[in-house]
């Protein structure tokens, strides 16, 4: 199940999608995140889906990768499903003991079921088409003008990258530790919740030593490269607006626009 989880991952490839600025991505995946939380009926989903679908295609993405990246929040989407299932009140459609499935209750359970999983699908491609080099430097030059009033930019896009970056190498030493403590006779999956929980100490207490001490080797890592961001640092490669980040750029703001528009219309 940990091995699932595609977030923070990169999948290299020189589709259009990968060669865009990383800016863009972000300002697109920012738009898109917008446009769920306005959208409320399913007419402007059949776009979204033909977006998603239109970007996996391009970017040359294996559709089983994109699958699998929501069996590990399959339980959260189960659990949003069922509560907005049985706490809608509206029509009643059946009946289960003291549990009440009404009309609206069913609508709106499937209508949150499916922004979730455009949520993850659509932010995972933002990971998955950039590299983190290019993902610290996009954040990091749209953070920029804020750096006027003191924001940290620089520190702040690093460490959002880092964490990401890292999310696939702790689930790795998570697994790792999770089978060493298995064949010593742990047990994860047996008992109570309570029961759960005081069996995760064996697991949680040297990840989190595994994490500290990968932590203190990037700094120092770092430090023995003289590693220097901020103010004055330079780059290899800089980012520069091209005509088809513009082209791009615009065409995906006049599309959630009119996604967005579809509030008031539908």
């Amino acid at each position: 199940m940990l091995k699932d989880i595609t977030i923070g991952q990169y999948f290299p490839g020189t589709s259009i999608v990968h060669k865009l600025d990383p800016r863009v991505k972000i300002i697109i995946v920012a738009l898109f995140i917008a446009s769920l939380f306005f959208v409320t009926s399913f007419i402007p989903y059949i776009f979204i889906v033909a977006f998603i679908g239109i970007v996996i295609s391009i970017a040359k993405l294996p559709v089983k990768f994109i699958i699998k990246g929501l069996k590990p929040l399959m339980f959260i989407i189960l659990i949003t499903f069922a509560i907005n299932l049985f706490m809608t009140k509206g029509e009643v459609l059946a009946e289960l003991g003291p549990l009440v499935i009404t009309k609206e209750g069913l609508r709106q359970s499937v209508f949150m079921a499916l922004r979730l999983i455009f949520l993850i699908t659509g932010t995972s491609l933002l990971t998955l088409t950039t590299s983190p080099i290019a993902l610290t430097d996009g954040i990091e030059r749209l953070l920029s003008p804020f750096s006027r009033i003191g924001l940290p930019a620089h520190e702040l896009a690093m460490m959002m990258t880092i964490a990401l970056r890292f999310i696939p190498t702790l689930l790795e030493e998570t697994d790792k530790i999770m089978k060493a403590q298995m064949a010593r006779g742990a047990d994860f999956e047996s008992g109570n919740i309570l029961s759960r929980a005081k069996n995760l100490v064996p697991l949680l207490v040297p990840l989190f030593i595994n994490a500290f001490r990968r932590a203190d080797e990037l700094a120092t890592a770092m430090e023995a490269r003289c590693y220097r961001g901020g103010d004055g640092r330079t780059r290899l490669n800089e980012l520069r607006f091209v005509r088809r980040d513009y082209a791009v750029l615009t065409g995906m703001t006049i599309f959630f626009a009119a996604i967005i528009s579809s509030r008031y219309i539908w």
